[in-house]
């Protein structure tokens, strides 16, 4: 029976607008776990290598370092365009229809990718930039769409309940993810053609993300209410790029805890995401492990991580967020320790991914909520704008780390070891951070939370 009520309370809600904020983490993350993850990078190189290369105004291309180009231009348009949508958001009162709007831009050029390969009617290489771009699209309105979700926590969760909502947030995205790729494993043993299966696969994507979207988020999150009224566009960019600049400057002299927060959690989700990131390349490298196996780690990964959302999220209630974060990064550094001392099997990779599976989703969620209680409100958009590109803009420190300890050792298992420094200066910036103090900097109530 206490599993049972466990479920019955951090599974669901009886209120609509949470969830319709919660399923968009549904909608969406069949784009990161299919697309992202699994299996648009080897598409496009497999395309671009039998096409010996990829030529783009008369420059060559080598094939492998294509997806990873397309990926680096959605992310640096989401550093310089992100902001100034939030603010745009907030002062407008847009957050639900520039989130609708997005979800169905990216879900649509999702869809696109249907076309990429085959019979075309551009060639091997228009086809191959089509891709590029068809991509760059969707993600590029995957990343804007999350700000502008996440920017609702605030606004249908009490401070007490965040934690637990953000959690089951996470867990209905992993749990939908999950279903999602199991569908698309069940293509490739339908389909014997694996260049249609994979063609089907984004179209089936583009359509969950879109379908999801006009049937949850849509219709049951509410409209925000416009802090100003302008009278032009242009001044709404004034406005906008005035906020954005003025958001730097006050998050760093009048929420000191929000930046120190902030910074931490650049530096240990760095680790994370590098972890996720050469997880797939050190099972290859080290253990010789198969892309069919491979993609049944991932689905594993996805279960065990819904489950380790809501076990994070009643953990933060007892004992508050930032000790279940600092918990989590305590595990994420036995995890890299256990990678570099122990891994040798199969087997033991699925342990391993399921000790990472725990903490995934947990130290993610909370993240994610505690941050929330940081902000000031009415400007939730604009800070959830920078929380998102600060992530991004940062990403590529972890696989440097890991590629240059790599290159001097020679050894995966070694430069393994190197990610263990995130994790533990992360783990002392938040030893240093009063919740308390920057709940009151923010104007948020603190009483019914627990620090």
């Amino acid at each position: 029976m206490k599993i049972k009520a466990f479920f019955k309370k951090h599974c669901w809600s009886d209120r609509p607008e949470i969830v319709g904020w919660a399923m968009y983490d549904w909608a969406n993350s069949a784009f990161s776990t299919i697309v992202v993850t699994t299996l648009l990078g080897p598409y496009l190189t497999s395309m671009a290598r039998e096409n010996g290369g990829f030529c783009l105004m008369g420059v060559s291309i080598e094939p492998a370092a294509f997806y990873p180009a397309c990926v680096s231009v959605s992310v640096i348009l989401q550093v310089f365009l992100l902001p100034f949508i939030g603010s745009v958001a907030d002062l407008a009162g847009l957050k639900k229809r520039l989130l609708v709007f997005f979800a169905v831009a990216g879900s649509l050029a999702t869809c696109c990718l249907y076309f990429v390969g085959g019979v075309s009617l551009w060639g091997n290489n228009g086809s191959i930039l089509a891709g590029g771009l068809f991509f760059i699209l969707a993600n590029f309105s995957f990343g804007a769409s999350v700000v502008l979700c996440n920017a609702f926590l605030p606004d249908i969760a009490a401070s007490e309940d965040r934690d637990r909502i953000s959690a089951l947030g996470w867990a209905s995205g992993y749990l939908g993810g999950g279903i999602a790729l199991a569908a698309v494993l069940l293509l490739f043993f339908l389909i014997s053609d694996k260049g249609l299966a994979v063609r089907v696969a984004f179209a089936c994507t583009g359509i969950w993300w879109l379908v999801f979207t006009l049937g949850f988020p849509a219709r049951l999150l509410p409209r925000g209410k416009a802090c100003i009224k302008p009278s032009s566009v242009r001044t709404y960019l004034r406005y906008a790029v005035r906020q954005t600049f003025g958001t730097v400057t006050a998050m760093y002299r009048h929420y000191p805890e929000t930046f120190r927060f902030l910074m931490a959690y650049l530096i240990y989700n760095d680790g994370i995401q590098t972890v996720i990131v050469v997880a797939t390349l050190f099972a290859s490298d080290e253990l010789g492990v198969s892309s069919r196996i491979l993609m049944y780690l991932v689905l594993m990964i996805q279960f065990v991580a819904f489950l380790g959302s809501l076990f994070f999220g009643w953990m933060a209630q007892r004992i508050g967020a930032r000790k279940s974060i600092m918990l989590s990064l305590l595990i994420w550094l036995l995890i890299s320790v256990y990678a570099w001392a122990m891994l040798h099997s199969v087997f033991q990779l699925f342990i391993l991914g399921t000790m990472a599976a725990l903490v995934l989703g947990g130290s993610q969620a909370l993240s994610r909520s505690l941050y929330s209680q940081l902000i000031p409100r009415e400007r939730e958009t604009q800070y959830f704008a920078f929380y998102e590109i600060s992530e991004k803009g940062t990403s590529w420190v972890g696989p440097i780390l890991f590629a240059g300890a790599v290159q001097l050792t020679g050894s995966s298992r070694v430069a393994i070891l190197s990610l263990v420094l995130f994790f533990i200066t992360g783990f002392i910036l938040l030893c240093f951070l009063d919740v308390g103090k920057g709940m009151k900097d923010a104007g948020n109530e603190n009483r019914s939370v627990v620090i």
